[in-house]
């Protein structure tokens, strides 16, 4: 690499050092030493000379309306990189599988966007981002990259034969997100869609390899960073990209903010110190809101000693990224804390009224939106527009972050209990809306949610007996959902699942509003989507419905329907509303008397 720099062969130098940190990275989980990262900072520094100057960030180019792509539109410019994303997008041309590995933080998800951003115009059927940091079941990956790619399930056929057919003929780029904890699932997926469609190519974002044939892996660095034999002056730390970063960040935090011969050495030493993990310096820079620099660089020295006699077995990198976080949530209130906690049971993100319910009992009345203001403003959470309505997010590593500290406070079952409570009253109040004129949205806002709605289902489903009741519930008010989104093998798979949870107990099949419910789902399911209801150890619909009519009590009194009032259109219905009597689970009396005409 000195040679080729040397002779100012700057690019292959780079190529060097970049087949070196891939081959350390396969090979012996290794990252290359201080000497060699010292150098690969040089080079991109002098690549980066022209672009150090006050010039705007980069911004990718926006796709036409020609070319399909759910690419999602940064909010932030890309500082940095312009040497990678040359490279990794020449790389696509012949790769049919790359992968970028790399730690948490260090940016491999906005450097993998910014390519995808370059190829769009490359690829005739367009390139689809696949997110599945929400996901936890691979079993469900085929549906995911079929939601993504606008694919509906066709009847009888398993919902991995209809990507393939879909695909086979067509020239797509899919950037699969967060395979990390999926990685035997993304890896036979790849292997599958590559196999069966030429046309395809994958870029795969993960902080470990696939270890499929025909992978290529990119590891991705952190940002480079000033040496430190580098002078602490403006001109020369802006050469290197985790400086840039740093500087355009806390503008966003302090608009008046500048580069000085003053500060420049404090700057050079928070970015050493992060080893230029895009995440850790964002959270750095956004702590110039209320600190000093020099204080940000303090109170990080304050942290890295704390954590000095951490485990001698995880990799350097996680440490750090780990002492990142426990700084940032160090300086966060009580409150703060707690609230950042308990957000971590959220997937996908949530509104401010989920966070509301979601927060610990010991949150004021009240609270809860000034400390949502606090996370977002330390740039812990974020916010984003969807609607017109706010929705906030966590980013992936601080979310597994605040689960291993809301598991170490014992506060996980019941903050899992709050979360699936709120997501089942959302169901329920969405359900008879799904037959209505708001019923698109309702199905929007439900999409919305489904990471989270999910999570609540496999919640109750492990939970055992004791949650199986919500669980049971939730299910039996997603049924429409899931038939009119194309999904009645997933929802089907739920409705047996939680009807089974229990199955060998004293009260397995017991006859309740929710078991009821539930079996009607699963009957309505089975037929309207016209796909063979599996049978089973299970009590029949009627058996349930007529058990829960006697343990119910009394019907309430009936009202008499008053003139002009709408009437349902059946005819049994429209005499029983004319009449003033209720009817508890419609639906469920109906399919049973189905059954009595049938025998």
């Amino acid at each position: 690499m000195g040679l080729l720099s040397a002779q100012g062969r700057r690019t292959a130098a780079l190529r060097l050092y970049q087949a070196l940190a891939t081959a350390l990275e396969a090979d012996l989980d290794l990252a290359p030493n201080g000497a060699i990262e010292a150098l690969r900072a040089r080079l991109l520094a002098q690549e980066a000379a022209p672009y150090a100057a006050d010039q705007p960030p980069h911004t990718p180019p926006t796709a036409t309306m020609a070319t399909p792509t759910n690419l999602p539109a940064p909010l932030t410019g890309f500082v940095g990189r312009a040497w990678e994303t040359r490279e990794i997008a020449e790389m696509m041309a012949d790769a049919r599988l790359l992968t970028l590995t790399g730690p948490g933080g260090c940016g491999k998800t906005r450097l993998a966007l910014e390519v995808a951003g370059t190829l769009v115009g490359s690829y005739p059927d367009g390139v689809w981002h696949v997110e599945l940091a929400a996901l936890g079941d691979a079993t469900l990956l085929a549906e995911v990259v079929a939601t993504a790619l606008g694919v509906r399930e066709q009847m009888d056929h398993p919902m991995g034969d209809t990507l393939r057919a879909f695909l086979r003929p067509r020239e797509t780029l899919l950037l699969l997100d967060n395979c990390e904890h999926l990685i035997d699932g993304c890896a036979a997926l790849a292997t599958d869609l590559l196999r069966a469609c030429p046309g395809v190519r994958i870029l795969a974002i993960s902080r470990e390899a696939l270890r499929v044939a025909g992978e290529t892996i990119w590891r991705v660095p952190g940002l480079a960073v000033p040496p430190a034999d580098v002078r602490p002056e403006p001109a020369s730390v802006l050469r290197f990209e985790a400086v840039q970063l740093f500087r355009a960040r806390a503008r966003a935090s302090r608009p008046d903010f500048a580069l000085t011969t003053g500060n420049a050495s404090a700057v050079m030493r928070i970015c050493q110190r992060l080893d230029g993990l895009p995440l850790a310096i964002e959270l750095a820079a956004a702590r110039l809101a209320t600190l000093a620099v020099d204080a940000v660089a303090g109170r990080l020295d304050d942290c890295f000693g704390l954590l000095t006699g951490g485990s001698r077995t995880a990799l350097p990198r996680q440490q750090t990224l780990r002492a990142t976080m426990e700084w940032s949530y160090g300086l966060l209130s009580a409150g703060e804390q707690r609230l950042l906690r308990h957000l971590s049971v959220c997937v996908g993100g949530c509104t401010a009224a989920a966070a509301a319910v979601c927060a610990a009992e010991g949150t004021p009345v009240g609270a809860t939106p000034d400390l949502l203001d606090g996370l977002v403003a330390k740039s812990l959470l974020g916010l984003e527009d969807a609607d017109g309505a706010g929705r906030y997010r966590l980013l992936e590593t601080v979310r597994q972050y605040g689960w291993e500290r809301l598991e170490e406070a014992g506060e996980a079952t019941a903050a899992r209990r709050r979360h699936a409570a709120y997501y089942l009253s959302l169901a329920e109040e969405a359900e008879p809306a799904l037959t209505g004129p708001d019923q698109g949205r309702w199905l929007q806002r439900l999409d919305r949610e489904y990471d989270n709605l999910r999570a609540a289902l496999r919640w109750a489903r492990d939970g055992g007996e004791q949650e199986q009741e919500s669980g049971l519930r939730l299910a039996a008010a997603l049924w429409r959902f899931w038939y009119v989104r194309g999904r009645q093998s997933e929802g089907r798979q739920w409705l047996e699942d939680l009807l089974a949870v229990g199955g060998s107990g004293d009260g397995a099949g017991a006859p309740t509003i929710a078991r009821a419910g539930a079996l009607r789902g699963q009957r309505a399911g089975g037929r309207t989507g016209r796909l063979p209801a599996r049978r089973g150890p299970v009590h029949g619909e009627r058996h349930a419905v007529h058990a829960v009519r006697r343990h119910a009590g009394p019907r309430p009194r009936p009202q008499p329907a008053r003139h002009g009032d709408a009437l349902p259109g059946r005819p049994r219905a429209r005499r029983r509303a004319v009449r003033g009597e209720s009817d508890p689970l419609p639906c469920a009396r109906a399919r049973a008397g189905n059954g009595r005409r049938a025998q």
